[in-house]
């Protein structure tokens, strides 16, 4: 008999769409912050702020041993994690909250590739192609000598590239310890890697941006966690493709709240960067491998 939990599509289909909206609210909160404080800061806040959400997760990371090698790698991942949570917050403050959201789907490209690269996956024909579309959507986000890519555009794009070396170690951790210490010590080396450089441009924040960047950590927190159940509830075959309205949503968000133009060609690029890590998803599901590739999110502050 088999023991294995059957598959509730329309229950993973639910909690990624509770997951879409919750980076979504972060979008939004870390948009109405705004660019007084600087990146470095802002994101230094967030962290040391959301970490007061992983409090009940203490017991949980005081059960396994933090061995110097396993040190060194949450620190590095931590300083990885940081330089781009800084980035992303000056790429939030230079470009519409739409293309933020574009140009992220391109991190899980990033994360094939470094699995190429460093942890030995192998890259069939079928998954090169797919990288290559990625990157063709990711020139129609930014159309380079069409329009004036913005050093936001740079700031973002280098964003997913180093969100995707945090998640490449995310996964080699989360195979010698437990995620709830994985998740704990990222908050904390990331709080450490990043105190330097805000302090450096220290500006004193208002009540009204400490409590922003407070619900930004609580709806990252939150939207993890909904991911996780997602996952839970039905294959990721079935819940990546809903990923895809977050862009749709984003893009409403900007326009609607925030004025931004609409620019059709960043939600063509997204869906097709999207599709193309939707179907790297899907192989890794036929072939039963190990997972490698993140859901579009995963690589998220």
């Amino acid at each position: 008999m088999s023991t294995a939990t059957p598959s509730r599509p329309m229950v993973g289909i639910f909690w990624m769409l509770v997951t879409g909206l919750c980076f979504v609210g972060v979008n939004a909160l870390v948009k109405t912050v705004g660019s007084r404080l600087p990146a470095t800061e802002a994101a230094f806040i967030r962290y040391c702020l959301g970490a007061i959400w992983l409090l009940p997760l203490l017991g949980a990371m005081r059960k396994d041993r933090v061995t110097p090698k396993l040190f060194f790698q949450f620190g590095a991942r931590g300083l990885c994690h940081a330089i781009g949570v800084g980035l992303w917050f000056f790429a939030m403050t230079r470009i519409p909250i739409a293309e933020v959201t574009a140009i992220n789907y391109l991190s899980p490209v990033y994360v094939t590739l470094g699995a190429a690269l460093f942890l030995g996956e192998k890259l069939a024909k079928r998954r090169i192609a797919a990288v290559v579309v990625a990157l063709i959507g990711g020139m129609i986000i930014l159309r380079p000598g069409l329009r004036e890519v913005d050093i936001g555009h740079w700031a973002m794009m280098l964003a997913a590239f180093v969100f995707g070396g945090s998640y490449l170690l995310a996964k080699v951790l989360v195979d010698k310890t437990n995620p709830a210490l994985v998740n704990g010590m990222l908050a904390v080396w990331v709080s450490i890697a990043l105190a330097p450089m805000a302090m450096s441009v220290w500006i004193t924040p208002t009540w009204t941006e400490l409590a922003l960047l407070a619900g930004v950590g609580l709806l990252a927190t939150t939207g993890h966690f909904t991911m996780t159940l997602a996952f839970a509830a039905a294959p990721v075959a079935v819940t990546q493709p809903v990923t895809y309205l977050q862009l749709v949503w984003a893009t409403m968000l900007g326009v609607l709240v925030f004025g931004e133009p609409m620019d059709v060609w960043v939600v063509v690029g997204g869906a097709v960067v999207l599709a193309s890590v939707t179907f790297i998803s899907l192989r890794e599901a036929q072939l039963k491998r190990r997972a490698i590739t993140p859901v579009s999110g995963a690589t998220k502050i």
